[in-house]
This record gives C-alpha cells, structure tokens and sequence, in this order.
C-alpha cells in the first residue's frame, strides 16, 4: 500500500518502486536495458562524469487525467532534445525509440505513484552520463542511462502566484556556441549561486541577459521566458545559448493557433519587461507560472499589479486541459500508458 499525502506534494524526490538502466560502450548503440528496483547507485570517483561533467538529462512528466487515462506529454520532444543533447557531449546519440520505450516501461512499473487527477504529476527523470573511470580531458569509453519517476507537485511553492524575480548581469547563464541549447548538467550548476544569492534577497529566481552584451533578456534560470504587449507575444529566440523548452514550443503553438495570439521568437530588452503588458515563463516543471515583480538595478517594476494576466492564464489553462484530456488534443501531443 503506498502511503503519500496527495494532498500536499512539494517537488521533491520520493522513492519509488523501480527505475531503468543501461549501459552503452564505446560507440556502440543504446540497446539494451532493464528495470531494476530503485535505490542507490556505485560510482568510481574517477568517473568521468564526476570529474569532467559529460552528463545530460531530461524532464518529462506523465498525467493521470480527466478521463482516468495515464499520459505522457510531448515525449517524442524530449526524446529528440536527449538525442541533440547526447551527440554535443560526445555520449553515443541516444535513440529517440530506445528513450521514449524506457520512459513508458517505468511509468507502466510505477503507475500506483501517479497522483488522481488535479492532485500533481509523475516526474520522469531521464539521465546520462560517462561512467569509466579517466583522469585525462577525453570522452568515457561507457556510459549508464537511467530513468527514474517521483510524484510532483508544484514546483514553486506559492503556486502560481506571481514570481518575484532578480535581471542579474553579475552573472551568466551561458554563451552562444557554447551547451546552452542542451539539457547538459554542469549548466544548471554554474545558476545555484546566482540563485542562492537571490533567495537571499527575497527574490524567487534569476533571469540571465546575453553573455556578448548584456542587453538581450535571455531564460530564468530554469526556465523560458515570455511577455505578452500590444496584442502579442513574444519570447527571446533560441539564439544558440537557450534551451528550446518542450512548454516553451508548447506555447507557442497553443497560442497561435488556439488562442489565435501572434507570436514573436525575437530579442527581448529590459525596457521591454518594464512596458509589458504580462509577464510569464514556462517549463515542463512550472508549466506556465506569472511574474508579478522584475527588479534590475535596485529598480523594481510590478507588472499587472502583481497578478495573474488573462492571456497568462488562457494559455496556462489551455495546455493544462490539453495534458488532462479536458479538451481535445488536437496536436496529438498525447501519448497513452
């Protein structure tokens, strides 16, 4: 019997009944694997991963809906992102079938810890790294893939109640031509102190502006941003140090072709947060979560008085129904357990 407080779940990691493992080497192709029960893992300390970072993950998440049908959402995407993201760290390309069949093989083994409907979420963690133990600056010659699920709920914990939020340019996210673009490891690393730092400040997170000139608006620190002004939206374009988010591409279809909302993949400045109608950012952890507050200089801007906007919401309440089955998927964005 499994004893979890639906009710009142943080974003945390609670074990679950078992995770998927495999092991690649060389360049060989990723074949083979299985379920195996959760629990810790045995690592060299000269693992490559340890000492060098070659790593990359994802982040899907599985619904149990409406209809009592358990879904993935947009898998195909992630599966796609972990083979770009595999390929740039020098880890064999992993195939999009082998990732989306692992995917589902745990969350067939772990159903039970889906929470009901509306009470959160299956997150699915995907992740892959250099095994073989090195000192010299090379590629491992074997790789682990493992595929571990904990039940969510939100991400931030006031909800979505509007974010506080910090422009920092004391520091960067990433660079273009550098692994911005992919979910590599050591990127989400170089924001904890950024982050910390803010937290401190009383703010919720960081948004990060381009490492050339410091100008161009470019992600919070673990997601997407938006603005919605003059009737449109618009969203920083993936410029080579943005990570096209799965919610992020969501958003954009939903509103362009649902809500019928322009939608513009363009360079966002500061000033063009201080006149925005409503701010917002996106991630397959937070979906689509408002931002209330942008401080830049000790100058803080409340935008929308600090509330949810209409178009923030619609678009939020539209990809939620789409992944409750509330209403019609018609993007085929569904992929049933």
């Amino acid at each position: 019997m499994i004893d979890i407080d639906w009710d009142n779940l943080g974003f945390d990691v609670t074990p679950t009944k078992s995770m998927f493992k495999a092991t690649c080497h060389g360049k060989a192709n990723w074949e083979h694997g299985e379920l195996i029960p959760y629990g810790n893992i045995e690592l060299s300390p000269a693992a490559n991963v340890l000492n060098y970072g070659q790593g990359a993950f994802e982040g899907v998440k599985a619904f149990r809906t409406a209809k009592d049908n358990v879904v993935l959402f947009r898998v195909d995407k992630n599966a796609a992102r972990m083979a770009l993201s595999t390929k740039r760290l020098c880890i064999p390309e992993m195939n999009t079938d082998f990732f989306i069949d692992a995917v589902t093989k745990v969350v067939k083994d772990n159903i039970d810890y889906i929470p009901p409907h509306g009470k959160g979420s299956l997150y699915i963690r995907p992740v892959v790294w250099g095994t073989s133990a090195g000192i010299g600056v090379k590629p491992a010659s074997e790789y682990t893939f493992m595929v571990f699920v904990t039940p969510v709920g939100p991400y931030f914990k006031k909800g979505i109640n509007p974010l506080n939020l910090k422009i920092t340019n004391q520091f960067h996210r990433a660079a273009p031509k550098g692994i911005g673009n992919i979910k590599a490891i050591g990127n989400y690393s170089a924001s904890l102190f950024p982050l910390t730092e803010a937290k401190k400040e009383g703010f919720d997170e960081v948004i990060y502006l381009d490492a050339a000139r410091e100008e161009i608006i470019e992600e919070v620190g673990s997601a997407n941003l938006f603005i919605f002004q003059k009737g449109k939206i618009k969203t920083p374009s993936l410029s080579g140090s943005i990570l096209g988010g799965v919610t992020r591409d969501s958003v954009c279809s939903v509103s362009r072709k649902i809500l019928k909302i322009p939608v513009e993949e363009t360079d966002i400045y500061v000033r063009d947060i201080e006149s925005a109608d409503e701010v917002f950012c996106t991630g397959t952890a937070v979906v689509v979560c408002p931002i209330g507050k942008v401080t830049f200089n000790s100058k803080t801007h409340v935008i929308n008085k600090n509330k949810m906007g209409p178009v923030t919401r619609k678009i939020r309440e539209t990809i939620l129904s789409i992944q409750n089955e509330q209403i019609q998927d018609t993007y085929n964005w569904l992929r049933y357990i």
